[in-house]
């Protein structure tokens, strides 16, 4: 059938395979995570230290103050970065480790965190599913089988 549609149809079998994964996964419904409630952080309330690094990178590491300390006065939240060698991507990714933080005590179960695992976990659940129901198809197959030979 596949076959007879290839030939009937005025393009290559790259595209209908192609159209009939996209048709495929238009119709599938994916989980969405809901980035609404991600509170915003005012710069007014963060206190930004620069501090000498630590760790692996020899002395040039422990040198250079591009370590950064970032404490959000509200909760009290201090959020300390260093993987970069780079004053400005340690700022950006301190301030994205600090929002995340925000998110989870602010919204628990609601946060982008926990949708994440939730998606994770039931996609999981699923697998698990589907590995046992084959397991038990399976049982069943060589059951029949078995009582079929003499």
């Amino acid at each position: 059938m596949y076959s007879l549609l290839c030939k009937a149809l005025p393009f290559n079998t790259k595209s209908v395979k192609t159209a009939r994964g996209i048709s495929l996964t238009l119709f599938n419904k994916k989980q969405t995570i809901d980035r609404s409630k991600v509170p915003i952080i005012n710069e007014n309330e963060l206190e930004e230290m620069f501090v000498k690094g630590s760790g692996p990178g020899g002395s040039a590491v422990n040198k250079n103050a591009n370590c950064v300390v970032l404490k959000h006065k509200p909760t009290g939240i201090v959020i300390k970065c260093h993987e970069s060698r780079c004053v400005e991507d340690n700022r950006k990714m301190a301030r994205e480790k600090l929002a995340i933080k925000l998110d989870v005590i602010e919204n628990g179960n609601n946060s982008v965190e926990a949708q994440k695992k939730a998606i994770i976990e039931k996609k999981n659940a699923q697998k698990e599913w589907k590995r046992k129901k084959l397991e038990t198809l399976k049982k069943d197959w060589i059951e029949r089988e078995s009582s079929f030979k003499p």
